[in-house]
């Protein structure tokens, strides 16, 4: 029986990372917009209602580059990092994406690359864990901002975990310019249940939830 059992284990492990390795390319960020950066500043707003229109994937990837993308060939983001250690990781749970199926998804920076975690529109189960806020069910998709707080804190100790909040600032900021940039709208949301979001996300052990930023038409 505990054969079977550790046989199972080993097949459901192989079953996840084949996932993971099924990386689907993302369209290549844009680096310049008719919107100047004081414009973007100027209207940045936070917008709890969206039309229900969908989300165009080359949009979701200019989102997902502004958060973590990488801007140089020594690895270096879009967000600033406390030594360079990135932290961060960013899901999406796509529920009305243009050429997207409805799913969970994990960004790869480095290859600008999503990997699919779970199959389905998840929008109301996490919106059922975040005190029923419904921008997190009528949003076109959600961008989650988790951490890896040892990343950080291996080098800098407990002071490590005040520079990944402020890292998590520096990415979600992003996230918003860029937003008013696609002509979207967007807002940071910071009041949910951890270890609810964890399970409807299927976050790793050591990935701790901080943001969750639904994104959509207005």
């Amino acid at each position: 029986m505990k054969t079977r059992i550790v046989i199972l284990a080993m097949l459901l492990l192989a079953q996840a990372a084949r996932a993971e390795d099924m990386q689907m390319k993302l369209p290549a960020p844009r680096l310049e917009s008719a919107v100047s950066i004081e414009t973007a500043l100027h209207r940045r707003r936070s917008m709890r209602a969206y039309a229900d229109a969908p989300l165009l994937l080359v949009d979701l990837a200019q989102l997902l580059w502004a958060a973590q993308g990488v801007t140089a060939a020594n690895g270096f983001r879009t967000a600033p990092s406390a030594g360079a250690l990135y932290p961060l990781e960013v899901y999406v749970l796509a529920g009305n994406v243009r050429d997207l199926a409805a799913g969970i998804y994990k960004y790869h920076p480095q290859g600008h690359t999503l990997s699919r975690v779970v199959e389905g529109d998840r929008r109301r189960e996490l919106m059922q864990v975040a005190l029923e806020q419904s921008a997190l069910h009528d949003a076109a998709a959600v961008m989650l901002i988790a951490a890896v707080y040892e990343r950080t804190t291996a080098k800098y100790g407990v002071r490590g975990l005040r520079y990944v909040h402020m890292e998590a600032g520096h990415a979600a900021q992003n996230v918003y310019l860029q937003a008013v940039a696609l002509d979207l709208g967007m807002v940071a949301i910071g009041a949910f249940d951890d270890a609810g979001v964890k399970r409807v996300v299927h976050l790793r052990e050591q990935e701790q939830p901080l943001y969750l930023l639904p994104i959509g038409r207005e």
